[in-house]
């Protein structure tokens, strides 16, 4: 096989791969993603907040997630509450410096979150340290919890009330329908309010 037709075959089966893994999710997997999208929309309704947290490539799509939901998704309306625990480097180094990195999420959440607010948390094996104690510490402070995570959903299954796991144990294609879900629910909620989009209603546009 020359170069060029490995590559194109490694190409074509990922894709396949990842197609499959969207495609074929289970009605028990939708309706899990239709609750955590309710879940999040009684939460802002009720003027609380979405806090995400991850690390390395879920601490990305955390921050891809809280900036959906303050800037815009699919509709132009009004910004809605939502932070990434991975934004602000200089709680990050001081937290893992002072205390332990395994502490970075937790005392950010102790911090900054309140009963009413839901904390989602991001590890595509389930297992972080730092997400799995940020869950702990969601519980005791009154925080709904949803995780998004991979496999069999880990140490941090058991933690979270709705805990939505991919059911692949490739991390780039878990990553991959994570962000889905996520977009997913940035629609969900934005319907859920009944948000209307600013571009459809007569208002000045610049």
């Amino acid at each position: 096989m020359t170069p060029a037709a490995a590559a194109t075959e490694t190409i074509q089966a990922s894709l396949r791969e990842a197609a499959k893994l969207h495609g074929e999710l289970s009605a028990a997997h939708v309706a899990l993603i239709a609750k955590a999208g309710e879940l999040m929309t009684q939460a802002m309704r009720a003027g609380h907040k979405v806090i995400w947290f991850g690390n390395g490539g879920s601490a990305t799509q955390s921050q891809h997630m809280a900036g959906e939901f303050v800037g815009r998704f699919r509709k132009d309306r009004r910004p809605l509450p939502s932070i990434s625990l991975t934004e602000n480097m200089a709680s990050l180094t001081a937290i893992g410096n002072d205390y332990a990195y395994e502490d970075v999420f937790s005392r950010q959440l102790e911090g900054l979150a309140q009963p009413g607010d839901v904390a989602i948390g991001l590890s595509t094996s389930g297992n972080s340290p730092n997400v799995v104690k940020a869950l702990h510490k969601a519980k005791a402070l009154g925080v709904a919890t949803i995780g998004f995570t991979g496999g069999t959903g880990g140490k941090m299954a058991p933690l979270c009330d709705i805990c939505l796991i991919a059911p692949s144990t490739a991390t780039a294609r878990i990553q991959e329908l994570h962000l889905t879900i996520g977009h997913i629910l940035c629609g969900l909620v934005e319907d859920g309010l009944g948000l209307t989009d600013a571009r459809n209603t007569g208002s000045c546009q610049s």
